[in-house]
């Protein structure tokens, strides 16, 4: 029977683990780059909001 259990070798599996933690970093610094990005658009979108009520109370829309 052959057994090809274990065989990567350990510089592999530290290879493979330091990817997917630079996976996940990225992945982390995106999520704070794109949830700065909609924290920054928010007051501009409210605004625009309350510019689009207002002008339709006033009938100008």
């Amino acid at each position: 029977m052959n057994d090809s259990r274990g065989a990567l070798a350990v510089e592999t599996l530290l290879k493979i683990v330091l990817a997917l933690v630079v996976v996940l970093l990225v992945i982390e610094v995106l999520s704070a780059l794109i949830s700065g990005i909609i924290g920054l658009l928010q007051p501009l979108v409210m605004l625009a909001i309350l510019a689009i009520i207002v002008l339709w109370l006033l009938d100008r829309l």
